[in-house]
């Protein structure tokens, strides 16, 4: 289902299955934010954060929690238990994704013979499907795709412009991959020789992606040296992240923006990895961690809960630490206050 502004704010009430408050007749042209929402706009209150910009907002329609009711100031409200998974449908339905034309195959793109594609399947201009390959029903290869010999990608899957997967890449189904990322290239591997040069080592492992999951633009997935580097089901992964070889993402983990985990290491399920974290190699996370932006796992972390810091610790053991360190200047002044203190007292008792 599909729907397009304007719209009335009944219309848009009844599309969500909820009742519209006030001017139920006005139109409303577009979303925005709350903030900059004018009057013929919608937006949504979902927590106690957006609720303080009640008494200002320009907008002409606001989704809201029942207790924010008595403060909208709108032309018109919708009442919903979930403001903003309710704002979510609205912009999917008046929104919908860019897609192909089902079944298509553009003239430029290189389709080798052997490859097995579903007839629902859309090859966007100028990809390049090699021998071996399979894809499936309703998936959609936006252009210039890559896939290398052997790669499976399974049905209502979309990858957007420019991804490359490596030989041996497979991915389930319903994920979503966006531009420019590199899935399934040769992991950082190298034996160093007595005399410092290197030699790569072959990497003859794949990438196996579950289903349900989404990785952004410019992120590389490494493939495993041996075995599979393995994205579980649901993960979702911001632009600009590095997976090496052979590393482990548990179902339901979410990756933030230019995080970095080296080779070997087994993420666990439910894991928040917030913006700019580091992992070290060969190392375990439980199930249900969450790493804050910036902190460097340095070892296995065996317990759930949150972690911060570099080496990351314990959340609320790195706040004390970081508390006790701004203490540091101070508590210094004070020992070397003491210090001349007694420096003087032994002068005087030795006089």
């Amino acid at each position: 289902m599909s729907a397009t502004f304007p719209m009335s704010v009944a219309q848009i009430a009844e599309l969500l299955g909820r009742t519209a408050g006030g001017g139920a007749s006005l139109l409303i042209t577009g979303v925005n934010t709350i903030e900059l929402a004018g009057p013929h706009e919608i937006s949504f209150v979902g927590s106690d954060a957006f609720a303080r910009h009640l008494p200002t907002s320009q907008a002409g329609c606001l989704i809201v929690r029942s207790q924010d009711e008595p403060a909208v100031r709108s032309s018109a409200w919708i009442v919903s238990p979930a403001p903003y998974q309710d704002m979510v449908v609205l912009m999917r339905l008046v929104n919908p994704e860019y897609t192909l034309s089902a079944g298509l195959r553009h003239a430029t793109a290189v389709v080798d013979p052997s490859a097995v594609i579903d007839e629902t399947a859309s090859i966007g201009p100028g990809c390049v499907v090699s021998a071996g390959c399979v894809i499936g029903p309703g998936t959609q290869l936006l252009a210039n795709v890559v896939l290398y010999p052997n790669v499976t990608i399974g049905s209502d899957c979309v990858l957007h412009a420019g991804v490359t997967c490596y030989q041996g890449t497979v991915m389930a189904n319903r994920c979503v991959v966006h531009a420019c990322s590199v899935i399934g290239s040769d992991g950082f591997g190298y034996v160093e020789h007595d005399d410092k040069h290197f030699e790569k080592i072959p990497h003859v492992g794949t990438v196996s992606i579950g289903s349900d999951v989404e990785i952004g633009s410019n992120v590389s997935i490494d493939r495993a040296a041996m075995g599979q580097t393995v994205i579980g089901d649901r993960v979702k992964i911001d632009n600009l992240v590095q997976l090496a070889h052979g590393v482990v993402i548990g179902e339901d983990t979410a990756i933030a923006a230019q995080v970095a985990i080296a080779g070997g290491t087994r993420v666990g399920r439910r894991n928040r990895i917030a913006g700019q974290a580091g992992i070290v190699g060969h190392v375990v996370t439980a199930d249900d961690v969450v790493v804050y932006a910036q902190s460097g796992v340095a070892q296995s972390i065996e317990r759930p809960g949150a972690y911060f810091g570099s080496p990351a610790k314990e959340h609320g053991l790195a706040l004390r630490i970081d508390v006790a360190l701004r203490q540091l200047p101070e508590l210094l002044r004070q020992v070397r206050t003491l210090t001349a203190q007694v420096d003087e007292l032994k002068q005087e008792r030795g006089s």
